[in-house]
């Protein structure tokens, strides 16, 4: 179905006790001629190199941590952090964080403390979760934006979640919705804007038209979804293709 669609390829979110089952899924992988990521979650600092082994299994193009290894202070995260872009290198696997709630860059605020420890931490910006982590208003306050926009200057990899600041994944056709919408299709331009021009043109730039399950999306009475995330997912990257083509025609 995905592979019908004129999709890229998949991602596998995996923990470790998951590599098992989702090695598996190689073959359809190939039978589809579908590319991989991998969004990892390591739950202990040691976790970490064998999810990198499983993305060069899978021949992942990258591997996006989202760390359940979570010190309270920016400095006690360092050395974990690290420690795994070291081993990311031995692996030779491409390694960004992702801005994700309940995980390392759960704060907007921790996220931009860490980024000046770590130089070269790398980003994968879901920048939904800042949105509801910060409460973010409509218009977003200059010093917010700046905020952000900080991030997209660290991200190479974007994913597909709009939300508002009460809400991580909106409808994105509803009306009361559509100044958010805009909102991120902004942010998307401008992050895959800074992304071309620091890229060669050939290189190759991955964005994830993430939506995610119940309880992401607000549900009715009956647990039923007010939207259709496959339809809704098609419709994110249409966007996306038009956002590279107009930043194709700058």
């Amino acid at each position: 179905m995905v592979a019908e669609a004129g999709f890229d390829g998949l991602c596998l979110d995996p923990s470790v006790e998951e590599i098992a089952e989702n090695l598996d899924k190689r073959p359809l992988f190939e039978a589809h001629g579908l590319g991989c990521m991998v969004n990892a979650f390591p739950y202990l600092p040691g976790d970490m190199e064998p999810l990198l082994d499983f993305a060069n299994d899978m021949n992942a193009c990258m591997v996006n941590v989202i760390s359940g290894v979570m010190p309270i202070k920016p400095k006690e995260a360092v050395p974990v952090v690290l420690d795994w872009i070291g081993t990311a290198e031995r692996k030779r696997m491409p390694l960004l964080f992702e801005t994700h709630r309940d995980g390392l860059l759960n704060d907007l605020y921790f996220t931009l403390q860490l980024m000046e420890l770590v130089p070269e931490m790398r980003l994968c910006s879901d920048l939904s979760h800042f949105v509801v982590d910060r409460e973010l208003r409509a218009p977003v306050p200059e010093r917010d934006e700046q905020f952000i926009q900080s991030v997209l200057e660290r991200s190479d990899c974007f994913q597909g979640r709009i939300a508002n600041r009460e809400q991580v994944q909106i409808q994105i056709n509803f009306p009361q919705h559509q100044q958010w919408v805009e909102i991120f299709k902004t942010w998307w331009k401008d992050g895959m804007r800074m992304w071309r021009d620091r890229n060669h043109d050939d290189a190759t730039l991955v964005f994830l038209c993430e939506l995610g399950p119940p309880p992401y999306a607000i549900t009715d009475a009956n647990q039923d979804e007010l939207s259709d995330r496959w339809q809704e997912s098609l419709q994110i990257r249409d966007w996306v293709r038009q956002i590279w083509a107009e930043l194709e025609e700058e």
